[in-house]
């Protein structure tokens, strides 16, 4: 399926230079950035404008979004749209990821947010997210970079891609989110021994397909994109120097246990997490080991590029065809 936005019969014109807002309804955030792009330079970011809204803690006990959390997302997009000047841009690409995706209300949700904000949001299906990550870490690393294996953690999901090439051969997505998984799992602050190894179990259990990839042919090179990712490399070098800042196994080793042990006070006083993201940082940093260690990966390089990124260098590309 193609992202409706990157349509090429919407382009009757070779642009070199456009002036895009992108919109991304993430698990998590609200995120709206304006970027100016041009083909074959790298997108650039003029202003930006984000909210913390955690939607998959708006999802009732049938999976929808629920009237306060439609509500929230409405008038955080209007403000985001006020805050930007997104009506100066060439061109709004709106996207919504898992949260939105998995909701049963999904249909109702798009309409209101169309009728509220005149903005339509485009969901992504898991695996368009798991490339166009993936084409953002193929172009952030160059050709010289090879075999990749890109994981992105993000709050509803978990995308895995790998390729040789722009156009990865492998992708696939799992309802491993973080903010999700701390949700449905995690609970006392503390978290309890006994919900932490039930989350460990699901997560294993999960990834248990995964370690098929792991005796493929051919050396591969990991990369990790997303925020909990980057807050994960950040944490283990604040512990141990050593590792560089990159993420590794023997890191994730290292931390996860004293994470597990911490107050949710004493999470929010870790480098690089923000109080949003402290609750769910012990769920993500399970899921990165254990899909590192599922995909035999030792070492993950750590990517400044994501999903965003790679819908604006896919949506040049067609401009520029």
């Amino acid at each position: 399926m193609q992202f409706a936005l990157l349509n090429e019969a919407n382009n009757s014109d070779r642009l070199t230079g456009v002036k895009l807002g992108v919109l991304d309804v993430g698990s998590n955030t609200i995120n709206l950035q304006m970027i100016d792009a041009h083909h074959g330079a790298p997108p650039t970011a003029t202003s930006g404008y984000k909210i913390d809204l955690r939607l998959t803690e708006y999802l009732d006990d049938e999976n929808q979004i629920s009237k306060e959390g439609l509500k929230l997302l409405i008038r955080s997009i209007k403000q985001a749209l006020k805050e930007t000047g997104a009506n100066s841009a060439d061109e709004l690409l709106a996207f919504a990821t898992s949260a939105i995706r998995e909701a049963s209300n999904s249909v109702e949700v798009l309409e209101a947010v169309n009728r509220e904000t005149s903005v339509e949001l485009q969901v992504l299906s898991g695996i368009e997210e798991a490339r166009f990550t993936f084409l953002a870490a193929r172009r952030w690393f160059g050709w010289s970079a090879g075999d990749l294996l890109v994981i992105d953690i993000g709050g509803g999901s978990l995308e895995i891609a790998r390729g040789t090439d722009e156009e990865p051969t492998y992708m696939n997505s799992l309802m491993l989110g973080a903010s999700r998984l701390t949700r449905e799992y995690l609970r006392n602050d503390p978290y309890s021994q006994s919900s932490v190894a039930e989350l460990t179990s699901h997560i294993k259990l999960e990834l248990l397909p995964f370690y098929s990839l792991k005796h493929t042919s051919g050396a591969k090179n990991g990369v990790g994109t997303s925020k909990t990712l980057r807050t994960l490399a950040k944490i283990a070098k604040s512990y141990s120097p050593g590792h560089g800042n990159n993420l590794t196994v023997a890191a994730l080793e290292e931390i996860v246990p004293k994470i597990a042990s911490m107050t949710d006070d004493e999470r929010k006083s870790l480098p690089g997490i923000s109080p949003v993201r402290a609750p769910q940082i012990l769920a993500g940093g399970i899921v990165a080991l254990e899909a590192m260690k599922a995909l035999g990966l030792s070492e993950l390089q750590i990517c400044p590029w994501a999903l965003r990124e790679g819908i604006v260098l896919q949506r040049l590309d067609w401009i520029n065809r």
